[in-house]
């Protein structure tokens, strides 16, 4: 790998750590110690998901578990960084004791909640700020301030101004909620956090290291590749397979981008663009089945129904929002006249699939013990299993080395060679990759349990529709805008929580089922991850390209934002719902097949006509009064009403018709910029 790729390459990688945290590498005996600690980690929810542990106990002793590797994997600033400073070992005795206390107090210790004793408001207080610690050291300062301004909103009600005012709490009171009962800290999100996020993420890792992501990759190439459409194609097809399991769109944005970038420089992208198609399709990552990321967990447990319906209600939006990116990049092909591009393989697709094609039966075993009936916690258990004994059908991809099994019988050199195995690097991988989730869980939990303690909610959404003038278009516009402007500071699972508490009841006082309200809000959570300041995934394709920051986010803006105009069609109309699939089996069921089919072709033709405005090429370049047009048509059929739909489609037929009789530009090329000064990529 050239010096220029190296340094692309550890750009990326700060983007992947301004999102997960700038861990510390350790070595020595430290190393081994929080090796040991994280693999004790994940055995023991691996233990917690089949076996029974008290509420009580498994989400104080997870939050244990995340403070303390927290505070010793991220250091306290990045001077001491690859070390462990004598406060960061406090820091994690600490954390360990408040749960010792808090388990050795039993029911005595929940019933005084309401009257707490001195040490458990010094107990509380030190959680609190451990806490907001975590969220700094893995996530970075706003998460923290925010937290801090919704405890100072609880604890200064009486002195705000009206509709704001509430009667206020003492710091006991707070404290209470928060540490000693299961409505705060030890609440919903990290109840989703210990049962469910850190399971799906050792899954994930024991697909990582099992070679599964390098087979998707090496897949989508072999199937995508030697057609004017291939660079793009291959994108998108690698980004769905890569993010599927992962759930992380940085990730999948660095992962993908290292191999691919190459690639879709020779067929003929220009650095922004192809850094923008990157971005979009590791953006996909967080809204594509099985996984969809931290937040999809929370919506099941927010709306009390299985993960599985969660699942179904993202089946056809994922479609839609890979529909937009395959038209994007089929109108790019034409648009800028690519030829085809060689892509050089190591093996032809039957092969891969022959020799590694089990790593689907990993990637599907999810959905298909779900279908027999398993709750989700079992279904991940016993899929991180089938990952675990497939690994073996191969000696390249065994996550414990068939060599070490054979010393192993011979006694030589056993211990050592398992603590290098793939099997303990997905152990370590399955909690550390975690610790940034679960430490915005927790602290998305005090924010959660102040908005319960002090009803802003129902105060919030009252002032939205107030404002809105009781319109539902207007309170679904204000709505988006509020969710984009907190996603633009937290991470997409704190975005979610705080607007589901502070926003959804916006939605469901005029009628929207809570469903489809939860989906809205987890959809523009998700597209504020491609908004700056923290637009992640195109910074970090940007420096994998060479392209500029800013440039390379409006392009991602422009293959995704046909996609995410979807979510409107969700809330406007009942028609709109079929689009979740009615939300779940038990409505599905009930549902008329020909509705969802209709709102579903309707949505495809509005994202076509989307596409082609916002490409500015459909049969054609278009003029300004067909894109004009487009426009109009893309906008019409995405709202879900019968006269919106018979003018979008009557537009779209008239600016079709109009390219087709237009002689000019007729299959006319645009010029492609360049990726370089005046080198022209596909030479």
């Amino acid at each position: 790998m050239s010096l220029e790729a190296d340094d692309a390459l550890r750009r990326a990688e700060e983007f992947v750590e301004a999102e997960e945290g700038a861990a510390n590498k350790l070595t020595g005996a430290l190393g081994l110690f929080v090796l040991a600690a994280a693999v004790a980690m994940s055995a023991f929810h691996l233990y917690t998901a089949y076996a029974i542990v008290p509420t009580q106990t498994l989400r104080p002793v997870h939050v244990a578990f995340v403070l303390a590797l927290g505070m010793l994997v991220y250091p306290a600033a990045q001077r001491f960084r690859h070390r462990v400073m004598w406060w960061d070992w406090l820091a994690a005795a600490l954390a360990v004791a408040v749960v010792v206390y808090l388990i050795a107090g039993g029911d005595d210790f929940t019933d005084r909640n309401t009257a707490p004793e001195a040490w458990d408001i010094a107990f509380g207080v030190a959680l609190i700020v451990l806490v907001l610690e975590a969220m700094r050291r893995t996530s970075g300062l706003v998460m923290p301030v925010i937290t801090l301004a919704f405890i100072a909103y609880a604890l200064v009600g009486p002195w705000l101004p009206a509709p704001w005012t509430h009667k206020g709490y003492e710091v006991g009171r707070l404290v209470g909620v928060m540490y000693m009962t299961l409505e705060g800290i030890y609440g919903v999100a990290v109840d989703v956090s210990s049962s469910l996020i850190i399971l799906f993420t050792i899954y994930g890792a024991f697909l990582q290291h099992s070679g599964a992501g390098k087979f998707f990759i090496d897949f989508s190439f072999a199937a995508m590749g030697g057609k004017p459409t291939g660079a793009g194609r291959t994108v998108v097809l690698a980004s769905f397979l890569l993010g599927g399991p992962s759930g992380s769109g940085v990730a999948t944005t660095v992962t993908l981008g290292a191999v691919a970038w190459p690639m879709l420089a020779k067929a003929g992208y220009e650095r922004n663009a192809a850094g923008g198609l990157l971005a979009a399709g590791g953006l996909g990552a967080i809204i594509s089945p099985p996984v969809l990321g931290a937040a999809a967990f929370l919506i099941a447990e927010f709306l009390k129904i299985s993960y599985l319906d969660v699942l179904l209600m993202a089946v056809i939006p994922t479609v839609m929002f890979y529909l937009a990116l395959f038209l994007m990049v089929e109108i790019d092909a034409r648009k800028y006249g690519m030829g085809r591009t060689a892509i050089a393989q190591a093996d032809t697709l039957w092969n891969l699939t022959r020799r590694y094609g089990f790593h689907f039966l990993s990637l599907v075993s999810i959905i298909a013990f779900m279908m027999l009936g398993f709750s989700p916690v079992l279904s991940v258990f016993w899929a991180t299993v089938v990952t675990f004994a497939a690994s073996f059908l191969r000696r390249d991809t065994a996550l414990v080395p068939w060599e070490l099994l054979r010393q192993g019988r011979a006694g030589r050199g056993l211990a050592q060679g398992l603590l290098r195995s793939p099997f303990m690097k997905a152990m370590e991988g399955g909690s550390i990759g975690m610790l940034n989730v679960g430490a915005t869980c927790a602290g998305a939990g005090i924010i959660v349990g102040v908005v319960t303690l002090t009803g802003l909610g129902l105060k919030f959404s009252g002032i939205v529709i107030d404002y809105a003038g009781g319109s539902l278009l207007l309170t679904a516009v204000f709505t988006a805008l509020v969710v984009w402007i907190v996603g633009l500071a937290v991470p997409v699972t704190a975005s979610y929580i705080i607007c589901a508490v502070i926003t959804a009841p916006a939605l469901t006082k005029l009628g929207v089922p809570d469903f489809a309200a939860h989906m809205f809000i987890f959809y523009y959570a998700v597209l504020s991850e491609v908004s700056p300041p923290t637009a992640l995934s195109p910074f970090a394709a940007a420096a994998i390209t060479g392209g500029d920051p800013y440039k390379t986010t409006l392009q991602c803006w422009k293959y995704t934002v046909p996609a995410f105009l979807l979510p409107f069609m969700f809330v406007l109309d009942p028609a709109g719902q079929g689009l979740l699939l009615m939300g779940s089996t038990k409505a599905l069921a009930k549902a008329d097949p020909w509705a969802i089919v209709q709102v579903t072709l309707t949505a495809a033709a509005g994202i076509a006509a989307l596409a082609a405005a916002f490409q500015g090429f459909a049969l054609k370049r278009t003029t300004l009064a067909e894109r004009a047009m487009f426009t109009l048509a893309g906008f019409a059929l995405v709202y879900p009403a019968v006269y919106a739909d018979l003018a979008g489609f009557a537009l779209l037929a008239a600016a079709l018709l109009l390219q087709w009789l237009r002689k000019d530009n007729a299959g006319t090329p645009a010029a492609m910029p360049a990726t370089g000064p005046g080198k022209d990529p596909r030479r």
